[in-house]
């Protein structure tokens, strides 16, 4: 039988006293940096899982779960929607559980550090991780603590951690399908970031369609911000004046690209055509209204929290998208 590390082992791995290790694992501020380093080595090389990590939800000790967005504040608290319905989705279902949702930020090192030693002391039951760039390492360092966690996205890694996302691919494929069916040939796309699984599969879908119709693509990048749509839409229309059509990979974005087309004379949807995705509630109000593509965000904060509170195995939920028609294209 493999023998349970115990607090006495790790101190003996670290090179300091049990105190200590208990300082650490509970989320103690007064260790020092190095010394919490060391012990958070010793922890993972162990495999240690402190007792009340090893808790499951049903034990409703905290009676807390954590909901992380690995960006800084002033993205969450942006213009762009998409934060506000996850975490509306969320909070409907952590009330109907009795139970307290914290709030929390991650869009540094020191805002990793910061949720780890939170979620560790065992002030919350379990974590939703949502936004996620690259290879977060925040899902797994909290999930070997023995802390449940759900991701909202598909994680690059592929890390096995159950996750909710939406149906990337198959919404650009719908809204780059809808302009080659409208006649357009040459159609661009301004992507999102490349280290997301959004603007990953969003564009993917994209060159989907474009690939099996003998076309090429015609790309930029943007960041899922107004203003980075409006630079990619200069971008493209000086890369490639002829083109009548792009797919963005945000409605905020999109709402950048308008601005840009009507700064520069072109007629949407007359000379360029515009699709979207996300349709948050502005995009039937631009000029003209936008086509974009529905994602559930409201569903998927909900879905997010249901997985977590139930602890059901049932992953990946993968949300259905639908493209709305507008005047934009």
């Amino acid at each position: 039988m493999t023998v349970r590390p115990t607090l006495e082992k790790v101190a003996a791995r670290a090179g300091v006293s049990r105190a200590t290790v208990s300082r650490v694992v509970n989320g103690s501020a007064s260790v020092g940096e190095e010394i919490r380093v060391a012990v958070l080595r010793a922890v993972d090389e162990l495999g240690y899982v402190p007792n009340f990590a090893a808790r499951s939800l049903v034990t409703q000790r905290a009676d807390s779960i954590a909901l992380v967005f690995s960006e800084p504040p002033v993205r969450v608290f942006s213009e762009d929607p998409t934060f506000a319905g996850i975490i509306r989705g969320v909070s409907q279902e952590v009330e109907a559980a009795d139970k307290q949702l914290v709030l929390m930020m991650a869009g540094s090192a020191r805002g990793h550090e910061r949720v780890e030693r939170y979620t560790t002391a065992g002030h919350v039951d379990g974590v939703i991780i949502a936004s996620m760039h690259g290879a977060d390492p925040l899902p797994m360092s909290l999930a070997r603590r023995g802390i449940p966690v759900v991701c909202s996205g598909r994680p690059i890694t592929g890390n096995g951690l159950p996750y909710v996302d939406m149906d990337n691919v198959s919404g650009a494929v719908q809204a780059v399908g809808h302009l080659l069916e409208r006649g357009r040939r040459r159609i661009a796309t301004i992507a999102g970031p490349p280290d997301m699984i959004a603007g990953i599969d969003r564009l993917n879908g994209y060159r989907q369609v474009l690939r099996d119709s003998g076309r090429r693509s015609i790309i930029a990048l943007g960041d899922f911000t107004r203003d980075s749509g409006a630079l990619a839409m200069r971008q493209l229309l000086e890369d490639d004046p002829a083109l009548d059509a792009v797919f963005v990979a945000s409605d905020m974005m999109a709402f950048g690209a308008l601005q840009t087309l009507r700064l520069a004379g072109r007629r949407v949807p007359d000379d360029v055509a515009v699709v979207g995705f996300d349709d948050i509630l502005s995009a039937e109000y631009t000029e003209p209204p936008l086509t974009t593509v529905r994602q559930p965000t409201l569903r998927m904060g909900r879905e997010l929290a249901r997985l977590l509170l139930t602890r059901n195995p049932e992953s990946p939920v993968v949300l259905p998208t639908e493209l709305v028609i507008r005047e934009s294209t």
